[in-house]
Formats: structure tokens, sequence, C-alpha cells
């Protein structure tokens, strides 16, 4: 083929394909594929104004609950009984042999996990569910479900704190001398949600993993969620029950034995409680959730305690401390069994609080105050109710998050 940049006789370009020559070189210098990468990318990149949010309206509950169950179920995988029963038997066999399971794929696994949790605890075994998903869940709620455990509940306890609960979990399943000894399996659905990536909750579920009678079944829908483990913890064994009689330290891990249970289900379940905003009419959705308190008054459910920090970490000092002070007083009033947060146990009267604050230098006048407030009620972290004919808030969080939060505060205070 003759090269081009060497034609000289305008006759012989008749004989070039269409278009050819308004590619040949002009002058000295031949443009390079160097050349024409950085020409391209300096060009300024077109950006669409139509955000897909404002294109598509988001559906009410209604269209929501009508899609959903328009949904086939004919392609969702792992249904059949008799399917189910062999896959089960595999697993039961597996953890016997040391191993935690840990699922992946495509789909909800819930249903499935579920199936093989009634399973186990028709073989007179002890087993615990926890919805990993749901942002109210904290991994208190776990301890607190395995201390309800015949046994568990009667040990001698040092402490409440979250590491002296794991631990005496772990001595009680790991110094049995029944026999057949007590055997417990754990349900977590969800395992990178949020109640477990705290690092006390990954520290504390990582020696309850390798306990030799404990064991802990879990699921994944995050392509990042094993990234929270280290080497350490995918490859870890568990012991024989022989380290406690020597006097070491229990090793950590989590043994996981990796299975991909595809199901193509819906998330339905998972997603109903995690984003409320995806859905017009959201105050509606949250009130019907939550219920009703005495006053008639539509009360929403708990907060998410990272939600809570993300809004705290936007506010100002001052709007801060009066968080701080509010729930203070919610704390106050909040009776011990009241783990909820509910209104009627720790509504704080607007008075009371306006007083509070102007004592402490935090709003010298109502204007300030609910200005400071008003941030609050935006994102839903403070409500307002009815008290006794007078106004009152209350910060809709359990309590170990507030008290946890209010801590914090505290200690960020100058």
């Amino acid at each position: 083929m003759m090269n081009p940049a060497t034609i000289e006789d305008e006759e012989e370009l008749e004989d070039w394909p269409a278009g050819i020559s308004e590619q040949l070189p002009q002058g000295f210098a031949t443009q390079t594929a160097f050349d024409s990468y950085f020409l391209q990318a300096s060009k300024p990149s077109r950006t669409s104004s139509n955000v897909f949010s404002s294109i598509v309206p988001p559906l009410s509950p209604e269209e929501f609950t009508a899609a959903i169950s328009r949904q086939r179920s004919d392609h969702v995988l792992w249904q059949d009984p008799e399917v189910r029963n062999a896959l089960f038997s595999r697993y039961l066999f597996e953890l016997q042999e040391g191993f935690n399971l840990l699922f992946y794929g495509c789909g909800s696994k819930r249903d499935v996990l579920n199936a093989f949790a009634r399973l186990i605890s028709t073989r007179k075994a002890h087993v615990v569910v926890a919805n990993g998903f749901q942002p109210s869940f904290a991994f208190k709620d776990l301890l607190n479900a395995i201390e309800q455990i015949p046994g568990v509940e009667a040990s001698f306890i040092t402490s409440t704190s979250i590491e002296a609960q794991t631990q005496r979990m772990y001595d009680f399943f790991a110094d049995v001398q029944d026999d057949p000894a007590p055997e417990l399996y754990i349900v977590v659905h969800n395992i990178e949600g949020p109640a477990f990536r705290a690092t006390k909750a990954k520290s504390c579920l990582s020696l309850l993993a390798l306990n030799p009678h404990v064991h802990l079944i879990a699921s994944i829908d995050h392509i990042a969620a094993p990234l929270r483990w280290t080497l350490t913890d995918l490859f870890s064994r568990k012991s024989d029950g022989t380290q406690a009689e020597h006097g070491q330290v229990p090793r950590r891990g989590f043994a996981w034995l990796w299975h991909d249970l595809t199901t193509l289900a819906p998330y339905d379940f998972e997603l109903a409680y995690s984003d409320p905003n995806s859905l017009s009419c959201a105050p509606a959705i949250r009130g019907a959730r939550s219920g009703r308190d005495g006053t008639g008054t539509s009360t929403p459910g708990p907060m998410a305690e990272t939600a809570a920090r993300h809004v705290l970490a936007s506010v100002t000092q001052k709007a801060q401390k009066l968080f701080a002070l509010l729930g203070a007083k919610q704390l106050e009033l909040m009776s011990e069994d009241a783990s909820a947060g509910g209104a009627a146990s720790g509504a704080f009267d607007y008075a009371r609080l306006f007083n509070a604050a102007r004592d402490g230098f935090i709003a010298t006048n109502d204007t300030s105050l609910r200005s400071l407030l008003s941030e609050f009620r935006d994102h839903g972290l403070v409500v307002s109710t009815v008290a006794a004919g007078a106004e009152a808030l209350w910060i809709p969080l359990r309590k170990e998050a507030l008290a946890k939060i209010v801590h914090d505060l505290r200690v960020q205070e100058p």
C-alpha cells in the first residue's frame, strides 16, 4: 500500500477511498496517536442536566406494593423442599466439622436461611436469628437474645459491658460438661449491616465464632463486604476446646466456608426499612410502621445511630450542645425498661428545655432555641409531641444509642 504522506500527484488521490484525503497530514508536522488522545481528552465533556430522580417520580406506597405483588416467583431458586433438604444436610455436616458458613449471591437469602434455622431448631439446638439489615438493630440485641438461653442467664454476671457479656457466653459454651453439649447456632442476615461494622462488635463476634460449640451462619450482599475481614479472620480454624484448659487466650476469627446462594428473590423485606425517603409519602410510611402513642399522635420508629451521627457532624457546636442537653434530660426521664425510647417515657417539656438552655448559655431566647431545633426537626432527629397539654420534645433513638452519643458529645465539649 502506498504511503499517503508521499503522495504528490493529485490524480492519485482519486484512487483513494472517499474521505481519506481529509485525513492526510497537512504541512510538515504529522499528528500521532499520542497527540490525538490528548486533543480528544482536552475537549469539555457534555453532562446532561436531566437527573433521573427528577424525570422518574418516586413510587407511592400503593404503587410499590402493587408492583411487588405482580412480581412472579417462578424464577426464584431453591424453593423445592427436596433440593433444600439436600443442601441443609451438607451445611450441617460442614458446621459440625468446625466451619462457619458465609453465603453470597444475587437475591435475598433470608427465606432460605430462615428455613435452615427452623430445621436446626427441630434438633434441640439453640438458634438465634439477627436481622443485620435493620438500621435499628444493635449488636447488644444479639447478646441479649443469647442470654435468654437457659443456663447462660444463670451464669455469674460480673459486668454488663459487651466484652464481658461475650466472654461469659464463650466460657459457658466452651466449658460445658454435658453430653451432648448444648450447641448454639447464630444466623445473621447481612452481616455487613451497621450493627456489625464497629470494631468492638466484630471482635466480640469473632470470639464467639471460634467457639467449638457455637456455629455462625451469615449472608452478605455488599460487593465490598469481604474486605471487612483480614486473612487471619478468614483462615482461622476452631479449636477442640483444649485451649481454655491450658489457660491460653482464645483465638478470634471466623473460619468462613463460602457458598454461592443465588436465589434471584427480591429484597423487598430487607429494603422495607432502609430508606423510606425513596418513596413518596415517607412520613406516612414511618407513621404507619411505628403506630401511635397514647395521645393519638403518630410516632416515628427509632432512628439509626449512624444517621444521627451524620446529622450531628453537620451542625454547629452550639446545636450539638443543645442535643446533648436534650438527650441527657431524656435519659433521666426514661424508665429502665424503655430501651426503644418511646415518646411517653422520654418526652421533655419545651419550657423546661428553654430554661436549661438559657442557663447553659446555649439559647437566650425562644427564637434562637427554635432555630437550633429546626435543624434536628428537618432530619427527624428531634420530634415534637404533646404531653400534659404542653409541647414536649424527644429524640427517637434507642436508649443505648442515645446514651453513647450523649457521652461522645460531652467528651468533645471544650
